[in-house]
């Protein structure tokens, strides 16, 4: 049980979900209460590919002046995958996001087609916050560089295991390592479910170190209280749990100017305007 939660405990230390919206400087300054994750399968040998294709739409965005904008990350463990995460107020806000898309339509199609010869498949997925769930202050997500997402399956009924768990390492961390953050989120939409999504971030690959030996702290200081409630979950409610990290990648990010004007060596410029037949992406 002890190995199975030290995997959560990688979604802790340094802060964040992975997402970006039109708030501000165009990034959360709170955790947004839906998110849309796009997952694409990229073929073995066509990540390069595949980037190049992604490229064109936060191209479009920006020439357009959509104020819709997203994070996108591609796996460093795991199968090869590109993740575009979409940050909504609600479903009302996602549905506004959608008819501003709605003159984009040939060039979606213009790229599903393209996108055919390197995927292996795509998957969007809906998902709620979890606020009660969640750890810490919410981060400046234009520094954060690599993520570690959770993905947790539980047993159909035994919801209320996972939230006594969460809950249980949350009031561990508080004591053992209060710096710890990570946010929460509960599927609704595209997997099965119940399954929830932890995610996390840092701005340097090098701090996963000490999220690690935060994770061990916390187990080790956890309570007989505490304790009982993450073994309940593991033995009677848990179908599986995968831990992957990821590589925020600027180029396939759609963020706003003054983003990426706080850091140009990473960010770069807002891309440069392909012809009106490249592919804008659709949340």
């Amino acid at each position: 049980m002890k190995m199975c939660f030290v995997l959560l405990t990688l979604a802790c230390g340094a802060p964040g979900l992975a997402a970006a919206q039109a708030q501000g400087q165009g990034l959360p300054t709170s955790q947004p209460s839906l998110i849309t994750i796009i997952r694409e399968q990229v073929k073995v040998g066509r990540t390069a590919d595949h980037a190049r294709i992604e490229s064109g739409w936060p191209a479009l965005y920006g020439r357009v002046n959509s104020p819709d904008y997203y994070l996108a990350m591609t796996s460093m463990t795991g199968t090869p995958e590109a993740w575009y995460i979409i940050p909504s107020a609600s479903h009302t806000a996602y549905a506004e996001a959608m008819r501003r898309d709605a003159g984009q339509q040939a060039e979606l199609d213009r790229l599903a087609r393209a996108d055919a010869d390197v995927l292996d498949g795509t998957r969007t997925v809906q998902a709620t916050a979890r606020p009660d769930l969640s750890m810490g202050a919410y981060p400046d997500l234009s520094k954060q560089r690599f993520w570690e997402i959770s993905i947790a399956r539980v047993r159909p009924g035994h919801e209320q295991e996972f939230d006594a768990a969460a809950k249980a390492y949350g009031a561990a961390a508080q004591r053992a390592a209060p710096s710890a953050q990570f946010r929460v989120y509960q599927v609704i939409a595209g997997m099965l479910t119940p399954t929830y999504i932890i995610f996390s971030s840092v701005p340097n690959y090098g701090e996963f170190d000490q999220m690690m030996a935060d994770g061990m702290k916390v187990m080790q200081g956890a309570n007989a209280t505490e304790m009982a409630a993450l073994d309940k979950f593991f033995k009677d409610a848990t179908l599986s749990w995968e831990t992957n990290r990821f590589r925020l990648d600027p180029k396939q990010s759609y963020v706003s100017r003054e983003v990426r004007a706080s850091d140009p060596a990473f960010w770069g410029a807002m891309p440069a305007a392909k012809p009106a037949t490249a592919p804008a992406r659709q949340p």
